[in-house]
């Protein structure tokens, strides 16, 4: 690989994560700084592939970092996953001059840059954007604590209605494969029951539980389900609880792509302007197929085939505190 990276591509991939654009920007300016130029790569790998590449400038991204969504676009490619694909995007940058990658995306992302970085003489740094937080090697992912905080919002407006009329609510979080925003949402708002992919639900041990409860004439109660539950979300586990509890006032709220959008907070916009920057450092010193994270509140360099085989992993400590803090 070349030594000297003087022109970067920056790209946002997969689902788009709030703190994505703030990411951008941090890149943008960090590489401008330090006398790069900056290209920013449209849709994703798929503007790699159609030669979608616009010049980045500093007032490119003024005003963005409080905004959600990424002004790169995003989309899932499928022609990237072949080798003609990755060969024709290869050749686009090539005539650009970019010698270097910035991609800001989850784990699908990551394994579409280690690939193309490995096949290719263009040295890729990821940058962990993605709701889920599903990837290992950093504390916290770009769009986590905006996704968790919108639906900790939510759900605390729902159980205003549900004490109102004595109502149990199962309530639909995102996380296909992770049920981190379900676990965080679900302890701050004081859920009776949390869902998630990584525990198998004993649907015999709910139904006791909520009977039990009802028994005790505690009426109000709070089902926080991951989308990606092994029972099948919400909408299963209310058809359950209907048949064996009909006297229970039963409403199901998903609260969907709400999750996805919206202003960043302020702990988005911090950790996306560290890591854009700290990915163009990367760039500098010649490091290449890693991603930036921040684990204990420091840069961590984490190799991108790691991170996209690693998962975060839920411990038995936070299972035993929702047990606890929900009896």
């Amino acid at each position: 690989m070349e030594n000297k990276v003087t022109k970067i591509g920056v790209l946002t991939s997969g689902g788009d994560a709030p703190g994505m654009n703030a990411a951008v920007r941090a890149i943008v300016r960090t590489g401008i700084y330090n006398g790069m130029e900056v290209f920013g790569i449209m849709r994703g790998y798929a503007g790699m592939i159609d030669n979608d590449i616009v010049p980045m400038h500093s007032r490119s991204v003024a005003n963005i970092i409080q905004r959600g969504g990424t002004i790169l676009k995003t989309a899932r490619c499928k022609e990237f996953f072949e080798y003609e694909g990755r060969k024709k995007a290869y050749a686009n940058l090539k005539k650009l001059g970019i010698n270097g990658l910035v991609i800001v995306g989850g784990d699908g992302s990551f394994r579409g840059a280690h690939k193309f970085s490995n096949e290719f003489d263009i040295p890729c740094i990821g940058i962990p954007g993605t709701i889920d937080k599903d990837i290992a090697g950093t504390d916290f992912t770009i769009g986590f604590d905006t996704a968790v905080n919108t639906a900790v919002e939510a759900i605390d407006k729902i159980r205003d209605t549900a004490d109102a009329h004595d109502r149990l609510f199962i309530i639909e979080v995102m996380g296909r494969d992770a049920g981190y925003i379900a676990l965080h949402s679900g302890i701050a708002t004081g859920a009776e029951h949390i869902l998630i992919p990584e525990r198998k639900t004993d649907i015999e041990e709910l139904i006791d539980s909520l009977m039990e409860k009802e028994r005790r004439k505690k009426l109000v109660n709070m089902v926080v389900v991951a989308e990606g539950d092994n029972f099948g979300g919400a909408d299963e586990v209310a058809k359950v609880v209907k048949e064996r509890i009909p006297s229970a006032d039963t409403r199901v709220c998903v609260l969907g792509h709400i999750q996805r959008g919206g202003s960043p907070t302020c702990m988005d916009r911090l950790i996306a302007s560290r890591m854009g920057y700290a990915s163009v450092e990367c760039l500098m010193e010649g490091r290449h197929n890693v991603m930036v994270g921040i684990l204990n509140n420091k840069m961590h360099y984490t190799p991108l085939e790691r991170a996209v085989k690693a998962k975060q992993k839920i411990s038995d400590e936070w299972i035993k505190i929702v047990r606890i803090l929900a009896s």
